[in-house]
């Protein structure tokens, strides 16, 4: 492996817990490295256990220009692209908002730019998806649950159910089996397609074992992103394991690295 084909990515989060800086190497180990700049740190017990800012007020605030550009100029130039991993923030800014957001970004730090709510948006137009099943951690609670129903709704899936998941409230708690037994025994028969949001909800080892469970394409909220990562940067990383998200995708270029 040639060490300029290795990409690094520069994750701007409000989130404290831990989640696209493992999921992502996981996901193409030895090909992607990641460094976290963080908009603040948790202000609470409360916003400790979960991660990070909850609220949409609170969200929105961590996603104005001057949190995001402090925490992007600890980051650049040494990144080779941009990922803003907050689920949540995407839903509380609105698609439009959050996609100008991105073009700022890019615009001011001249480097490609991603998001995970745009990025799943994304994924699921480019398999022809219509109706989603929209699954989130506990700690998201129902009105950012709403609001994810609502992003969707707004870019014209039908959004057959959104679920808070009977799981434990703490991402160190919560593992892959647990996910998928629950996501498959409520999983809606008209649901094309399942996204489990959050960048704390780890569950991007669920993607594939749920997948041959249900049928349906599951796309999760950092296997999205590293997808729109490498759509972006186009390096011809082929990642295999994580979904048929991957499994379909054909990367450009004459040599094709699988991890």
């Amino acid at each position: 492996m040639e060490s300029d084909q290795v990409i690094t990515v520069g994750v701007l989060t409000p989130h404290a817990a831990t989640g696209p800086e493992a999921e992502l190497p996981d996901l193409a180990p030895g090909w992607v490295r990641v460094a976290v700049s963080r908009t603040r740190p948790a202000a609470s017990r409360s916003a400790r256990a979960a991660g990070g800012p909850t609220s949409a007020s609170d969200l929105r605030t961590q996603a104005g220009p001057l949190a995001l550009d402090e925490a992007a100029s600890v980051l650049v130039p040494g990144v080779d692209v941009l990922a803003f991993a907050s689920t949540g923030s995407g839903y509380a800014l609105g698609y439009d908002e959050e996609s100008a957001l991105v073009r700022r970004l890019r615009d001011r730090w001249d480097v490609p730019v991603c998001a995970t709510s745009l990025a799943a948006v994304s994924a699921l137009r480019s398999r022809d998806v219509t109706r989603v099943s929209i699954v989130h951690p506990p700690w998201f609670g129902p009105s950012l649950n709403d609001l994810g129903a609502e992003y969707f709704r707004s870019q014209g899936f039908e959004v057959v159910d959104a679920r808070l998941a009977d799981l434990p409230d703490g991402p160190e708690l919560i593992r892959p089996a647990m996910v998928v037994d629950w996501v498959a025994r409520q999983l809606c028969d008209r649901a094309e397609a399942v996204f489990l949001g959050g960048n704390g909800f780890r569950a991007a080892r669920a993607v594939h074992p749920l997948e041959c469970r249900t049928g349906r394409l599951v796309v999760e909220a950092n296997q999205v992103l590293l997808w729109s990562v490498l759509e972006h940067t186009e390096v011809p990383v082929i990642v295999r394991g994580f979904g048929k998200l991957f499994d379909d995708r054909q990367p450009d270029g004459n040599t094709m690295k699988e991890n």
